[in-house]
């Protein structure tokens, strides 16, 4: 691997997790949400990888191949004095679970900063081979 390939690979992973990030934000953001005046409640939204080739031999990078909607129904809570109940009085919240997405987001943040510290690492070693060279 050539050392300015790390550099493509550490930044598609750090626009990957920067994406991953948002959606969780969105996804934190909207956990409290009840379904709207047309009965669809916000549906949790995952971030789905995909591996891509870069530069030469065996380089592999990452982007984001889709972001998916979590298909499992919302909690459903009896308040019939609740603008948004339905006929029956219930309302419809959103699927989001706060704590996986806080785990979630602690992850990518992780993932976000180790690719960080790779692209630093690299370039001090560049740095280092250029001041040899003097």
């Amino acid at each position: 691997m050539s050392m300015f390939s790390i550099f493509g690979v550490s930044g598609s992973a750090i626009s990957s997790q920067s994406q991953r990030l948002n959606v969780v934000a969105s996804n934190l953001a909207n956990a409290d949400a009840v379904a709207g005046p047309d009965g669809q409640s916000y549906k949790a939204r995952q971030v789905v990888f995909q591996t891509v080739p870069m530069g030469g031999a065996g380089n592999a990078g990452v982007k984001v191949q889709n972001i998916t909607e979590n298909e499992t129904p919302g909690r459903r809570v009896h308040n019939p004095g609740h603008p948004s109940a339905d006929a029956d009085g219930y309302v419809t919240h959103s699927n989001v679970n706060p704590v996986e997405e806080m785990v979630n987001m602690m992850s990518a943040s992780r993932s976000y900063q180790n690719n960080v510290e790779v692209m630093n690492t690299a370039k001090t070693l560049l740095m280092k081979t250029l001041q040899m060279g003097q």
